[in-house]
């Protein structure tokens, strides 16, 4: 939570906060592992819980329907691993 907290933080205070700013692997796992359930999405969460790997597609359509109904602690948990993977994107040069 404080790692989140602090990537949130540092995009907010930016004017145009680059890409790579970003929760660590670690984070992303966990909170995928939080998001983890017998939905659709949820199983796809679980997949790169388990698997720490998945299509970044796949995984960024799971977080945007979880977001619709998360909370707001859940929302912006999801946010950040929206993030995550826009940074990995980002460093593997847009796959």
């Amino acid at each position: 939570m404080a790692e989140m907290q602090q990537v949130l933080d540092r995009r907010g205070a930016m004017k145009h906060a680059p890409v790579t700013v970003a929760v660590s692997d670690a984070v992303a796992l966990g909170i995928a592992a939080i998001f983890s359930s017998p939905t659709p999405a949820g199983q796809v969460m679980e997949r790169f819980y388990r698997r720490g790997a998945i299509d970044s597609q796949e995984l960024l359509e799971a977080v945007r329907f979880e977001q619709g109904y998360a909370s707001a602690e859940g929302h912006a948990a999801l946010h950040c691993l929206a993030g995550w993977v826009r940074a990995q994107v980002h460093s593997r040069g847009g796959e």
